[in-house]
């Protein structure tokens, strides 16, 4: 099956080997691709794999591989290019796929994820989540930003982005989720990120979701639950801060982690200034997570990834 189809979403939602259509055609330009699969470890996948793509006219330009020892299962990610058709290098491939029980996306290199940010109040990660992909340093693409509240609109202005102020009530969240779904659907959605975004979303919801949206919070949970983090961090003492990037899943801030960094603090460092600084390691943490995952190098191992950096 595609990751589409093993992730579980809604047909409105694009990627594995039917989204992207590149319609190059033999003989034109060479085209880039990535490869990725997953399937259960045993002898003669990458023989497999690589002979298909010779057979398909494809030149590998970067190959790598883990087997899980944990959950026996063997993850592949292959860059390549050829001047063959999508559906050719498809049609030699689909044949291993099936031989092996693959879960397997062929994706073109180098287009942006189509990406909805949602945020509440908080600028910092969702600032610097548009400053790198106007930079070209982050291969997305974001159409439209979904907040709680107002309070991010004018940036959403300042940086040209269709913003949606879609509250959240007691009694109004599942037509708020719904909304949200709506949006998904009418933007071609693939990825959505929790920028800061301080709301639970339902069981229902993040079961869509699965492997497609990631969200950012600080390091120290299980510790320091609730309002301000930073000062009750402060207040303990603590020398290292830090930011977890995860795919969301229905258990809260538990879902597979992609990525995490952490930095040193002493007993000199107040608590603002330990808010300042944990707002520049979320950034960073949740960018380079949405990079990776936008390029293709994620793959989910049960609760854990396997990320080809």
């Amino acid at each position: 099956m595609t990751e589409a189809a093993q992730a579980g979403f809604p047909g409105n939602f694009s990627g594995g080997s039917s989204g992207n259509f590149s319609g190059d055609f033999a003989g034109g330009a060479p085209s880039s691709f990535i490869l990725t699969l997953s399937c259960d470890d045993r002898p003669g996948i990458v023989h497999a794999v690589s002979g298909a793509l010779v057979a398909a006219d494809c030149n590998i330009t970067e190959s790598q591989q883990y087997g899980s020892p944990d959950s026996g299962t063997f993850f592949m990610r292959v860059a390549i290019t050829t001047r063959s058709e999508r559906r050719a290098v498809e049609a030699h491939l689909a044949p291993v796929a099936e031989a092996f029980g693959m879960t397997w996306g062929l994706h073109t290199e180098g287009t942006p994820a189509r990406t909805l940010i949602m945020a509440s109040k908080s600028a910092h990660c969702l600032n610097d989540l548009l400053f790198q992909q106007r930079a070209g340093m982050l291969p997305i693409e974001v159409p439209v930003i979904v907040s709680n509240h107002t309070d991010l609109a004018e940036l959403a202005a300042f940086y040209g982005i269709e913003f949606h102020h879609v509250p959240v009530t007691g009694d109004g969240k599942a037509e708020a989720e719904e909304r949200l779904l709506e949006l998904v659907a009418e933007h071609r959605i693939e990825l959505v990120v929790l920028a800061r975004y301080m709301q639970v979303l339902s069981d229902t919801l993040c079961s869509q979701l699965v492997g497609r949206a990631i969200n950012i919070h600080h390091s120290f949970l299980p510790s320091f639950k609730g309002a301000r983090p930073y000062h009750q961090a402060h207040a303990r003492g603590v020398k290292l801060i830090g930011a977890t990037a995860h795919y969301v899943t229905p258990a809260l801030d538990e879902g597979p982690i992609i990525e995490q960094e952490v930095i040193r603090v002493d007993h000199a460092r107040t608590a603002t200034q330990l808010v300042a600084m944990g707002a520049d390691v979320e950034s960073r943490t949740l960018a380079q997570a949405v990079k990776w995952h936008a390029e293709h190098r994620v793959l989910l191992d049960g609760t854990r990834t396997v990320v080809f950096n």
